[in-house]
């Protein structure tokens, strides 16, 4: 029966310990799963970015006191709203589609307009 030198994952410098063990210290297992959940990490922070941004747009035009607002299409894209982040979409009994991020939300109107909506509060 040979000896098998294992080495770590992550620097490839060899193993002392048990049979099962995978890296040489916690340093190197913390860097390599880092390393491997990077892309998925950075993408869902690059969305929730969007989302929250978007939000923001949308409570910024939309008065305290008001529970809607209508504006141009024109005038979100000018403060970087961008239309393909949304978290839910909602349709009412007419078949009017709301886009919401969060708890704002748009509907669009005729033409270049949108009318900028604020979910209630129970």
């Amino acid at each position: 029966m040979g000896l098998d030198r294992k080495t770590c994952l992550n620097c490839d410098k060899p193993i002392r310990g048990r049979a099962d063990k995978k890296f040489c210290d916690d340093y190197c297992r913390n860097n390599y799963n880092n390393q491997i959940k990077a892309y998925s990490n950075n993408m869902i922070r690059n969305i929730n970015n969007a989302l929250r941004k978007n939000r923001r747009i949308l409570e910024a035009l939309l008065p305290p006191n008001e529970d809607t607002v209508r504006i141009t299409r024109q005038h979100v894209l000018e403060r970087g709203f961008n239309f393909n982040y949304l978290t839910h979409t909602y349709t009412n009994r007419k078949g009017n589609t709301y886009f919401f991020c969060y708890d704002f939300g748009y509907l669009d109107l005729e033409g270049e307009w949108l009318l900028v909506v604020r979910v209630k509060k129970k």
